[in-house]
């Protein structure tokens, strides 16, 4: 099986980014063929600050590795370093139709709030499908969210094959990840950056990942009071943690009273700690190692390019393109 996702830079990951998503794609990183890359051309739809993009890029690196994406399973590379993956976005995009884009999610909902929508948006879902099709991808591990815009690569991809008359691309299939456990804020909503209720894999400090998680609200009940740990937000994330047997002993503790919020505040800490512990060490290696962690990205775009350009070869020869040698 060959899968591919691919990861924008555009803030550090939170909770609900890891579990909802990167956790997923790392189990996926023994397959046949796992393709991982940092989406930095998409990223420039949102982040006009160079500064800014490099670190956001540089800090996506070093949170995959410290969370288990092994270079040694996975090919890790920035879109940026295959430039085979624009060509082909153009060569898609002379069989685009106008309203298969008008219909895509983000060009939608930006318009329908009265903001501008650039080229860039509008044509977002058009490199998206050249990021698939040009690994020969199979599963493609998304959101629900996302859904429809391997939709629209499959589209492109069909219109392509039948419009040169050969099977030059693979229709992706889209994997629609786990999102069952919805992970909480701080405020006892939907972790997000938008609501800034979020806690970071990374915090700047232990100390401050201590003070977030000490500030989830409650409700008001006292120490001696029974609880219900069915509407805590901290045992909700507890869960995300604990084994059954460690959530159903809590939750006793809960119901049975004598334990205030604090208590399973500074649980839900250890249990963190437990858990990312480890990713912390990593990260904090590989930060003082840049080299290292260039060199992996710098492998992974290798890589990705052989790949990319035997597909592209084929779409260009389909087109009446003339050959052009492989480097």
């Amino acid at each position: 099986m060959k899968v591919l996702s691919g990861i924008q830079p555009t803030a550090r990951p939170h909770w609900g980014n890891y579990f909802g998503a990167i956790q997923q794609y790392i189990a996926l990183q023994d397959n046949e063929q796992a393709f991982y890359f940092i989406a930095d051309f998409h990223a420039l739809t949102t982040i006009r600050d160079a500064e800014l993009l490099r670190g956001y890029t540089q800090d996506a690196a070093l949170d995959l590795l410290a969370l288990g994406l092994n270079p040694e399973q996975a090919t890790l590379f920035r879109q940026s370093d295959v430039p085979e993956v624009t060509e082909l976005t153009w060569l898609l995009m002379t069989l685009t139709q106008m309203h298969l884009l008008e219909k895509c999610h983000a060009y939608k909902d930006k318009k329908a709030r009265g903001l501008a929508a650039d080229a860039g948006l509008f044509t977002y879902p058009v490199l998206m499908a050249a990021d698939i099709l040009i690994y020969d991808s199979e599963i493609v591990p998304v959101g629900l969210d996302q859904v429809q815009h391997i939709e629209v690569t499959r589209d492109l991809a069909q219109r392509f094959n039948s419009v040169y008359e050969t099977e030059v691309f693979v229709l992706p299939e889209a994997r629609v990840l786990e999102t069952t456990a919805k992970v909480l804020g701080t405020d006892g909503e939907k972790m997000s950056k938008s609501y800034d209720n979020f806690i970071e894999v990374f915090p700047p400090t232990l100390k401050k990942l201590r003070k977030k998680i000490m500030s989830i609200k409650t409700d008001s009940k006292t120490v001696e009071d029974s609880k219900d740990p069915e509407t805590c937000p901290v045992f909700s994330l507890v869960k995300l943690f604990a084994t059954e047997d460690q959530q159903q002993e809590l939750a006793e503790r809960y119901r049975a009273g004598g334990m205030g919020y604090g208590d399973a505040k500074q649980y839900l800490y250890d249990k963190a700690i437990e858990h990312f512990g480890h990713a912390f060490e990593k990260r904090a290696t590989l930060e003082q190692n840049p080299d290292e962690v260039e060199d992996i990205l710098r492998a992974g775009a290798a890589q990705a390019r052989a790949k990319a350009q035997t597909v592209l070869a084929r779409a260009r020869e389909a087109c009446g393109l003339k050959p052009r040698p492989v480097s």
